[in-house]
Formats: C-alpha cells, sequence, structure tokens
C-alpha cells in the first residue's frame, strides 16, 4: 500500500489586506501553523510523500523570511515532499522555486522535489509515479494535463497526477474556469489518483480526482475549506481511500439574520459559536428596528466583538424605525416631531443620497433626548 499526504493552496505570503494590523498578523502566523500540523500529521501517519498541488506561496515574490519559516514548519516530516508551481507561484523566470531550491539545500534537506517540468518523477524506489503539470504562467488556455494520457510507466507502478486549476463541468457556475483539465482525466490517464489545487474547499470531485482545499480557510466560504487529504492506494488500478482531515486552526463563517422589531434572535445566535475566539463571523443583517432596540443592538454587539476574533458587521439593510414609543419616550411634539418625520422617510428610501445622513440624526437625536432626560442607556 501506498500512503499519501495531499494539500495545496497554502497562500503563504496572503496580505488580508481587509483587516486590521493585529487580526492580519495572526492569520498569517495560522497559515506557517498549518503547514506544521500538516508535517506533523504525515509523521504520525507514516504517509509515503506529501503532495502539494499548487499555490504553496501567494505570488513569487515572497520574502526569503518566510520561505525559511515554511521549511522550518515542514521539518517534522522528514519524508518526500512533491511541489507544484501553481497559478500565484508559476515556475516563470525568477519565481520563488529557485530560493526555496537553494534555501533547503543550504539546510541540507534533500527531500523536496520541486516539478517545474511536466515529466514523470519517480518514488518510493519506482513503486509510485507522480505525473506533474506545472504552471509556468498564471493563465494558461490549453489542459496542461493532457501529456498524462500518452505517458507510460512500468507495469506495477501506481500512477499519480498532480495539477492546479478548473476540472471542466464539475465546479460551480462563478467559479474560476482559468487553467482547465479535462474532467475524465482520471480514467483517460489511467490515474489511481488525480491530486488537485486551486478550488479552494475539500472536494471529491470526480472519480479517483480531488481537491484538497486550502488548509487554512482565508475568506468566508460556500465551499469547505480546512482540510488535507489522506490517500490510501492498495495498488495499480485499486480505488484509493480517502479520508479527509481537518487541519485550521480559525473558521470562517458568513451568516444573514433578519431583525423585524426585536433583536431577541441575535444573542442567542451569537452564543451558538462553540470556540468564538477562533471564529471570523460576517453576519449580514436586515430588517427594521425601533430606536430603543438598535441602541440594545449596539451594546450586544460591542460585547460580542470582544470575543470574536472577527466580528464583521454588514447593516447597510437594517433601518432605524422609530415607532410611537420612540418618540414618546423623547416627548418629541411640533416642529422636532415633523422633522423627524422628515428623516425618517429619507432614511427608508435606497435613492435618498442624505439616507445615511438622515439614520445618522434620527438616533443621535434619540440619545441626546434620552440623555437630557437623564436616561442615557
Amino acid at each position: 500500500m501506498i500512503r499519501l499526504l495531499h494539500t495545496a493552496d497554502w497562500q503563504i505570503g496572503k496580505p488580508f489586506g481587509g483587516f486590521d494590523e493585529e487580526v492580519r498578523f495572526e492569520l498569517r502566523r495560522a497559515r506557517f501553523d498549518a503547514i506544521g500540523r500538516i508535517a506533523e500529521l504525515a509523521a504520525a501517519r507514516q504517509v509515503d510523500a506529501v503532495l502539494v498541488a499548487g499555490d504553496a506561496f501567494d505570488d513569487n515574490t515572497v520574502h526569503d523570511r518566510d520561505v525559511n519559516r515554511v521549511l522550518d514548519k515542514m521539518a517534522a516530516y522528514a519524508g518526500p515532499w512533491v511541489f507544484l508551481p501553481g497559478n500565484h507561484d508559476a515556475a516563470t523566470t525568477g519565481s520563488v522555486w529557485g530560493r526555496l531550491r537553494g534555501l533547503a539545500a543550504r539546510r541540507g534537506m534533500a527531500n523536496l522535489t520541486i516539478t517545474e517540468e511536466p515529466a514523470t518523477i519517480m518514488l518510493l524506489d519506482g513503486r509510485l509515479a507522480i505525473l506533474p503539470a506545472p504552471l509556468v504562467r498564471r493563465h494558461e488556455g490549453a489542459d496542461l494535463t493532457r501529456w498524462f494520457d500518452e505517458e507510460e510507466t512500468p507495469p506495477g507502478v501506481v500512477r499519480v497526477g498532480l495539477a492546479h486549476g478548473a476540472l471542466e463541468n464539475r465546479l460551480p457556475e462563478g467559479a474560476d474556469a482559468g487553467n482547465p483539465i479535462a474532467e475524465n482525466r482520471a480514467e483517460t490517464a489511467r490515474l489511481d489518483y488525480l491530486a488537485l489545487g486551486d478550488w479552494h474547499g475539500f472536494s471529491e470531485i470526480a472519480p479517483r480526482t480531488v481537491y484538497a482545499g486550502t488548509p487554512e480557510p482565508d475568506r468566508y466560504p460556500s465551499n469547505e475549506p480546512g482540510f488535507v487529504a489522506i490517500v490510501d492506494i492498495d495498488g495499480p488500478g485499486e480505488p484509493p481511500r480517502i479520508e479527509r482531515v481537518a487541519v485550521a486552526q480559525y473558521t470562517w463563517v458568513a451568516r444573514a439574520e433578519r431583525l423585524d422589531g426585536d433583536t431577541g434572535a441575535l444573542e442567542p445566535l451569537l452564543a451558538s459559536f462553540g470556540d468564538p475566539g477562533c471564529t471570523l463571523l460576517r453576519l449580514t443583517l436586515a430588517g427594521s428596528l425601533p430606536l430603543r432596540e438598535r441602541l440594545g443592538l449596539e451594546e450586544t454587539l460591542r460585547h460580542w466583538r470582544d470575543r470574536f476574533f472577527s466580528l464583521d458587521i454588514r447593516d447597510d439593510d437594517l433601518f432605524d424605525e422609530p415607532d410611537e414609543d420612540d418618540l414618546d419616550r423623547i416627548d418629541l411634539s411640533g416642529f422636532v416631531r415633523t422633522a423627524v418625520e422628515t428623516l425618517r422617510a429619507k432614511a427608508a428610501d435606497p435613492a435618498d443620497p442624505e439616507r445615511e445622513a438622515a439614520r445618522l440624526a434620527i438616533r443621535m437625536a434619540y440619545v441626546e433626548h434620552r440623555r437630557l432626560a437623564g436616561t442615557e442607556r
């Protein structure tokens, strides 16, 4: 039996520009830590090789210190590491791969193979043939795995393809279709397993064909990131046994909640996350709230922002809707009440360019009147 660990899309050097510096630092560090967990898993499960199916690096300009940190984290597994250049780290002139090779050699690490050419690599004393399809530029119009079909390997050898791109007719509509790969490539090339990268979620997408996904999530997903594949192959022609193994530290979640009149459902939703300190939650709120509920919502969110690793609130479609209770509580009448009613109309009109200012003015008026009345929350 041959046992492989298949991973991809480490994206080392990803900047995470949408977050503040503290969060960016932690997310970048988590990607290195994921490599360490992969190396430890490979050693513990006694895999015969680790296959990295492209985009180990976010781009070819990654700093040498980051390349060295990758090598540090890989050290827990002394077996073969096989790297494929992907679209982010294509094997162009001056790519990161020459520096990785040189830094590894300086450390005496002879267990790295970088597949910069479409040529079969024999491992495990000739029992395993790796057929790679490295990208030499970011975008290819042709299917670089086509040569697998014609490649001959000795009898009794396990054939594994290694590629990075979009499996045709299999990914969801709207997915990046660059760098195409035939959907039946595992069959036509007589592969025992096709290890893919580029799609960031784990997917057994076709027979003998798997996207490992990114081991550490890097966006609010609709797929399933955070895993690697442990693949057992008993011999040529035998179906692979594929185990999905979780390795992620952080969980990224996108949720939507409608609040109409009160915020009672929000606290249970936020409390349902078992480990908020390792959760990045993007919460989209819609509906309408009276002002007293809106102020209560802000208190709730202040509390939970301090508990979640990241809490991103999107509330463009959540409107302040002062009711008679709100207006009575601040004892508005006459001209002031008329002004607030005008602001209410502007705040409710998506086409009004002063909509946001009107929403803020209503809330400020409410808070100020409560403060003056000695009831500020």
